[in-house]
C-alpha cells in the first residue's frame, strides 16, 4: 500500500494543501484544488491501494480542516482500498 504523509506545519491554508497533494499524487494541472474534485481523484483517478495520513496537525486547523477532514472520512468508508488516519501535533510539557 501506498502511504503518502502530508504535514500539516507546513499547511497554512487550502492552498497549500492542495500543492502539497498535486506533488505527492502527481494529480494533473487540471485538477480543481477543491473538495469534490479531491473525492472524486481519490474514487476515480489516483491509483489504488492508497494511505493518506495527516501528520503535525493542531487543533485549531482540526476546526479550519472540518470539510477536508470529512472528505477523506467519506472516501475511507466508501472505498475498501483507501485509508485516511490523521494525528495532532505533540505539545512539550511547559513544566
Amino acid at each position: 500500500m501506498n502511504t503518502v504523509y502530508i504535514d500539516f506545519l507546513e499547511i497554512g491554508d487550502m492552498e497549500d494543501f492542495f500543492d502539497q497533494l498535486k506533488e505527492k499524487l502527481k494529480l494533473p494541472e487540471t485538477f480543481g484544488d477543491n473538495l469534490d474534485a479531491l473525492y472524486d481523484s481519490i474514487t476515480g483517478f489516483v491509483e489504488l491501494p492508497l494511505h493518506i495520513e495527516f501528520v503535525n496537525m493542531s487543533v485549531e486547523q482540526l476546526e479550519d480542516f472540518e470539510d477536508l477532514l470529512t472528505t477523506l472520512e467519506d472516501a475511507d468508508e466508501e472505498l475498501d482500498d483507501f485509508s485516511f488516519s490523521y494525528y495532532l501535533e505533540q505539545y512539550e510539557d511547559q513544566d
